[in-house]
Parts: C-alpha cells; sequence; structure tokens
C-alpha cells in the first residue's frame, strides 16, 4: 500500500517520541506515554480504515493520542490513590499505560500455601475498593514462585494463589468479568534464586489494571 510523505512523517515522529525514556516518577511523562501510544494506535487505525489520505491519518493519531492522555491522567490518579491507601510493602509501578501491583509472598501467604492469611487481607480490600472506584479496566492477576521444588508443583502453586487473590477481589465487588488469573510459576525471577533473599522478591502476586480506551 502507497503511503505518503505525510503520512510516513506522522509514523516517524511518533516512533521517535515513542523510542524516548520518560521519567517514569514524572506524572507529565506518563500522560506523554499514553498519549504518544494513543497517537500510534489512532493513526494505524486512521491509515488501515481510511483512503489511506494524510488527513485521515493524523485525524486518527490526534484521536488516539487524546485518548491516550485520558488514560494516563486515569493511571496517575489511580495510583496516587492506591499509595494513600496502601502500605510500603505494596510496590505500585505506572508505566503510563497500566498499573503493576507487587504483593510479597510473605505479606499474603504461609509458605507453601496457596490460603490468603486473614490477617493481612487489608491490603487486598483496599486494592479491590480502588478497583470498583475506577471501574473501566481490565485486572490480570499473576501468581510467581521462587525455584525451590519442582516446576510443575510451583505452576499449580501460582495459580492457586492467584486464584486466591482474584476471588478476595470479586467478593469486595470487583466485577468477575474483569479479572483474569495467570500462573508463571518460576519462569519469571525477577532476582537471584541462588540466595535467600532473591528467592523471597521471587514469591510474589502482581496485579496488572489496564484501563479501557476511552468510548
Amino acid at each position: 500500500m502507497f503511503m505518503s510523505k505525510p503520512v510516513i512523517g506522522l509514523g516517524a515522529a511518533i516512533l521517535f517520541l515513542a523510542a524516548c525514556e520518560p521519567d517514569p516518577n514524572n506524572p507529565q511523562n506518563r500522560t506523554l506515554a499514553g498519549s504518544v501510544t494513543g497517537a500510534a494506535v489512532g493513526g494505524v487505525i486512521g491509515a488501515a480504515t481510511g483512503d489511506g489520505s494524510a488527513r485521515r491519518t493524523a485525524a486518527g493519531a490526534i484521536i488516539g493520542g487524546t485518548a491516550g492522555a485520558l488514560i494516563g491522567q486515569q493511571l496517575d490518579r489511580q495510583a496516587a490513590d492506591l499509595r494513600r491507601q496502601l502500605g510500603s510493602n505494596v510496590d505500585i509501578r505506572n508505566t503510563g499505560e497500566e498499573l503493576i501491583l507487587t504483593l510479597p509472598q510473605d505479606l499474603l501467604f504461609a509458605v507453601d500455601s496457596a490460603t490468603l492469611r486473614p490477617d493481612l487481607q487489608s491490603d487486598l480490600r483496599s486494592i479491590a475498593t480502588n478497583l470498583v472506584n475506577y471501574p473501566r479496566s481490565d485486572v490480570i492477576v499473576v501468581g510467581h514462585t521462587d525455584n525451590t521444588g519442582a516446576a510443575d508443583y510451583n505452576q499449580g502453586l501460582s495459580e492457586r494463589r492467584a486464584g486466591s487473590v482474584a476471588t478476595v477481589l470479586r467478593s469486595q465487588g470487583v466485577a468477575s468479568n474483569r479479572i483474569q488469573t495467570i500462573g508463571r510459576g518460576l519462569t519469571q525471577p525477577v532476582a537471584d534464586n541462588s540466595t535467600a533473599e532473591g528467592r523471597r522478591q521471587n514469591r510474589r502476586v502482581e496485579i496488572f489494571i489496564r484501563p479501557h480506551q476511552p468510548a
């Protein structure tokens, strides 16, 4: 398919901005990241669904960029609310496109167990309240283990732990059709499994919050 010079120029500009690595702690940069992603998607959609004109592609990029900016702003607000509600043990990362909450195993489970400790569920209830207040998102709960024991056992344990966390979120009012659970077992370590501290960091549950595109 032939693409005009303005379309190529727009694509090059979007790719240049997307290649930048803004400071993730700066809300303005996170909004920019959302805008760039939205513009890229919008531009592609505009080109694919239109007659190939630069005007239609640029319009798609503008609409997509606006939607991306709105998502970035929503994530900033949601992350700020979570930080006020949660303890310091829960790591909250805002990528500009999604939030990633990391909960250490010790915050939720006894060793080798998928049963949530009743005295340590307050953070999950706070997360559920936040998700109810921000309903336009998908929620992916991912369980991880260290490399102690058999891979098959760890896979099952990670799946059961993700399921236990999802059950609490549902019980607190988060719609079931928003939630997906995944077990990664020992396949995605974030630290060195040869040390006790590294294994502790690898035993975790992550909650990904991915906003829907604005209507």
